[in-house]
């Protein structure tokens, strides 16, 4: 059994990684079949966005309780449980004959496994195993969602043109997310306590706590006392617009939104791909300057960025890629996902142990907001027969995220203090 001290973090955060990768699958598969799924059963663009925001929404909600069920059964188990429900959600797809079958397995079933493995997994694994790098692991993990797009989404474009479909990509995205259990069951550990080493950084063993008791009160508990905080609400609404400007408006309509004016879906797919690239380079580079840097200036920045990159986009589409897409692809590729080391770290710094749960909660408003701009995108394109109004509008509110993140003020001794026995 591997025992160094430095190299069971590392693998441990690598484990967590893959699994992120294959969760990702599946966030890489809706926007890719949109126009598949359009074709053989005629269903409109916002019927399959509504799909789409049942599953945001419980990916959202789910996370803060699956944080305080690893804090009660372990990260272990709730993984693999996690990973089982997103293969048979995706893989029993290819049943399906009625949008109601729809919702039920790309939203609920689905929804609810990827919300078990989120960013409040990132948040767990960084606070557990991790003393120093906590931003630079964050920005690792998070990219896992990122480089799981990249992975998948050319793959699934690509296998939705070809004999059997859309049906084969929803079956090759279940097999890969069923393969990661026995990975997780294997060799996942909980604490470093129970290895008997300190956590990265440290010189000490921390001893694990006991399983706390019920995991739905502890979630509950943990948003009651976060939410006396100016900070928490200022978060929340800003990662809400940042799930509304990434999850739920470029991940799900990018590719529809390059099909309406001519671009091949397999060559839309390859530039959302690309934003994955440059989306794992900026969300690392990002947890590296969350260490050394002031996390409210960082996600200013980041959010006004985002927002001047989606005003210019509906100018950029066009039949062929063209020099200034490239360009959009690189500038908000790199932003795409940078937000969340520096929330995590001010998470972290405001409120202490309880961050994966409080973290779990903000992310929750993440999904929300990723969720209705999933549905309110589909809908505008419905009734204008263009996107252009769902852009302008993300990009205006990205700015307004950039005012509540200066606004947030700087960590105070009392939030910590506060929030801290909600894991006792």
């Amino acid at each position: 059994m591997i025992r160094h001290k430095h190299v069971w973090p590392w693998m441990i955060a690598a484990i967590g990684f893959v699994a992120l990768v294959a969760a990702a699958g599946f966030r890489a598969t809706p926007g890719a079949l949109v126009e598949p799924l359009q074709r053989e059963f005629g269903w409109s663009t916002g019927t399959i966005g509504f799909a789409m925001s049942v599953n945001l929404a419980l990916y959202g909600v789910t996370a803060p309780f699956a944080s305080a069920l690893m804090e009660r059964f372990g990260v272990r188990k709730v993984t693999a449980g996690a990973m089982t429900l997103i293969a048979l959600g995706s893989g029993l797809t290819v049943f399906m004959t009625a949008s109601w079958q729809l919702v039920m397995l790309w939203g609920v079933l689905v929804g609810l496994g990827a919300g078990s493995i989120s960013l409040g997994f990132v948040a767990t694994i960084g606070t557990r195993w991790f003393v120093k790098r906590q931003g630079l692991v964050t920005g690792l993990l998070s990219a896992g969602g990122a480089t799981g797009s990249l992975v998948f989404l050319p793959l699934v474009a690509k296998l939705s043109e070809a004999p059997g479909g859309w049906r084969t990509a929803a079956i090759v995205v279940s097999l890969v997310a069923l393969a990661t259990v026995p990975l997780v069951l294997l060799f996942f550990r909980e604490h470093p306590a129970d290895l008997g080493i300190p956590p990265y950084g440290a010189d000490e063993v921390v001893p694990a706590p006991p399983a706390t008791g019920n995991a739905a009160r502890l979630a509950v508990d943990g948003l009651k006392s976060a939410a006396r905080t100016r900070t928490f609400w200022f978060l929340s609404t800003a990662f809400a617009i940042c799930g509304a400007t990434s999850n739920g408006l470029v991940n799900t309509h990018f590719i529809p939104a390059a099909h309406d004016h001519g671009m091949p879906t397999v060559t839309a797919a390859g530039l959302l791909a690309m934003i994955g690239i440059f989306d794992l380079i900026g969300t690392v580079l990002s947890g590296w300057l969350s260490d050394r840097y002031d996390s409210r200036v960082l996600l200013a920045a980041y959010y006004v960025l985002r927002g001047l990159s989606l005003l210019v986009l509906p100018q950029l589409f066009d039949k062929q890629v063209t020099g200034f897409m490239v360009v959009f692809v690189v500038f908000y590729g790199m932003d795409f996902i940078a937000t969340v080391p520096p929330t995590v770290a001010l998470c972290r710094e405001h409120f202490g142990m309880s961050a994966p749960i409080v973290f779990g909660w903000i992310f929750a408003a993440h999904q929300l907001g990723a969720a209705s701009a999933a549905t309110v995108a589909g809908i505008t394109r419905d009734s204008f027969g263009t996107y252009a109004p769902a852009w302008y509008v993300a990009g205006a509110l990205s700015v307004g995220a950039a005012l509540l993140s200066v606004g947030t003020r700087r960590p105070a001794v009392q939030e910590t203090r506060l929030e801290e026995p909600a894991l006792a």
